[in-house]
């Protein structure tokens, strides 16, 4: 266990599966003609990707990652961040880790030489600014504990952890290993439970997990009830506080309602002239929310720094912030 400083030299930490997103803009016929699961992450092989890519219009590639874009956001708010992820050495991979490092994000996990290449996960992205999404996640389902760097990872405020990550078994164990650095040095854990499909997958564990681990859950609507098997929002949001230290949950346009112990906040959505494109948009709530707690902000003022970020998020194509949130904040 290496040596725990008493103040944290970093904000946050993030662990996911790194994925660079290639995006479309389509209409619902797309969706339709190609069998697609309108409005969730669904995992593919080589094979469907590479078919499904070629029957795509011209894309935009950009990197992603849902915790990649949460620590992304981070720094572009200003904080300090890190990130714990697998890609190839590849030029996909070569593309993720440089847009990482220029966005201000320590990435030292080296690249792999071996394996299958680095993750892509191929959006669809409707006019009513819903994205579907399917996955390829290649080298990043070999994260493995190894991977994990004790120092950094006791080095950060808060350590933050991608719910999809869970669909693979080694990269379970990293996630694992993580918490309990993180727990043992006395910083924060959370969790973002990623999709509904993910939640309905999982639930049980995750349940155990939170009880047992996790300090902070990030949610949406959907997601929240999923984990309760409800369909009563409230229910779901007071049944999650009785079991971890704070819930953040997100709501579209409604805003995010955040409850930790007898206390909630409600904080109205960001208006937005025109969404263009929903990707990103709980990653970035993410990114302000951890900032605002990393700094020692109440639980209102993470919260609309949650807004705030997926406020911008929504307004153009991608999942990484097209202009300095700190400008914003």
């Amino acid at each position: 266990m290496p040596e725990v400083t008493s103040e944290p030299s970093l904000d946050v930490v993030g662990v996911g599966n790194s994925i660079v997103d290639v995006i479309v803009m389509v209409d619902d016929s797309f969706i339709e003609t190609h069998g697609l699961a309108k409005g969730a992450m669904t995992l593919i092989d080589a094979e469907r990707a590479t078919s499904l890519y070629a029957a795509m219009p011209p894309a935009l590639e950009v990197s992603g990652g849902s915790a990649a874009n949460t620590v992304a956001g981070v720094a572009s708010l200003g904080g300090s961040a890190a990130y714990i992820g697998k890609v190839r050495n590849d030029q996909l991979g070569e593309v993720f880790a440089h847009d990482l490092r220029a966005a201000g994000v320590g990435f030292d996990v080296p690249l792999a030489r071996g394996g299958p290449p680095t993750g892509r996960c191929l959006i669809a992205v409707t006019p009513d600014a819903e994205r579907t999404m399917n996955t390829f996640l290649g080298m990043s389902t070999l994260l493995a504990p190894a991977d994990v760097d004790a120092e950094l990872v006791v080095s950060a405020a808060i350590t933050y952890c991608e719910g999809y990550l869970w669909d693979i078994d080694i990269a379970k164990a990293a996630i694992r290993r993580t918490m309990d650095l993180a727990a043992d040095a006395g910083r924060l854990v959370s969790l973002t439970l990623s999709d509904s499909l993910c939640v309905g997958r999982h639930r049980h564990e995750w349940l155990n997990l939170i009880s047992d681990m996790v300090d902070l859950v990030f949610a949406n609507e959907t997601e929240i009830c999923s984990l309760f098997e409800t369909e009563d929002f409230d229910s779901a949001a007071a049944r999650a506080a009785d079991i971890t230290e704070i819930v953040a949950l997100t709501r579209s346009a409604e805003g995010s309602v955040v409850v930790s112990g007898d206390e909630r906040v409600e904080v109205p959505a960001v208006h937005v002239p025109r969404i263009v494109d929903a990707t990103g948009a709980g990653d970035l709530y993410a990114s302000g929310f951890l900032f605002g707690l990393a700094r020692g902000a109440d639980l209102r003022r993470c919260a609309e720094l949650g807004g705030i970020a997926a406020a911008e998020i929504i307004s153009h194509v991608g999942a990484r912030p097209q202009v300095s949130l700190s400008s914003l904040a």
